[in-house]
């Protein structure tokens, strides 16, 4: 019994990774096409502003669907 829960919240945790991972990728894309510039160009060229933002977006999104994956689990 307590294999199956834990069986069950190792897939819950691994959904919420990914999920996780997907709204990352979405949030980098919307931020892409909200700005005026390239956000990858401006990344590759070393701004170092632009790459605080991202990161910020990142750690926002990574909180959220964390503490979402952490009240699932209990």
């Amino acid at each position: 019994m307590e294999f199956t829960i834990t069986l069950l919240n190792f897939a819950y945790a691994l959904g919420g990774a990914l999920l996780a991972l997907l709204f990352m990728v979405l949030g980098y894309r919307l931020f892409d096409k909200m700005t005026p510039f390239d956000t990858s160009k401006e990344l590759a060229g070393g701004n170092v502003a632009v790459g605080i933002v991202i990161g910020a977006i990142f750690v926002g999104l990574g909180i959220a669907i964390g503490l979402v994956v952490g009240m699932g689990l209990n």
